[in-house]
């Protein structure tokens, strides 16, 4: 996936160790305009590429409690 060419993936420090996160890609926001989100299990596998109003969008709604992570 092109977009996502020099993606540096980290993982929310408040994730646990049950296995159920994702890892998210922000560094591309300046030069791609987006923000890519995978499954930490399978970091080889499908990501999504968003764009930032709409991962702002979804960080508002989690912090405000529309959305659970």
């Amino acid at each position: 996936m092109n977009d996502l060419v020099g993606a540096v993936w980290r993982t929310s420090s408040r994730s646990n160790d049950q296995g159920l996160c994702v890892e998210v890609a922000d560094n591309l926001v300046r030069t791609r305009a987006v923000v890519g989100v995978r499954d930490s299990k399978d970091p080889s596998g499908p990501a999504l590429v968003i764009g930032p109003p709409g991962w702002t969008a979804f960080v508002d709604a989690v912090r405000e409690g529309l959305l659970r992570p």
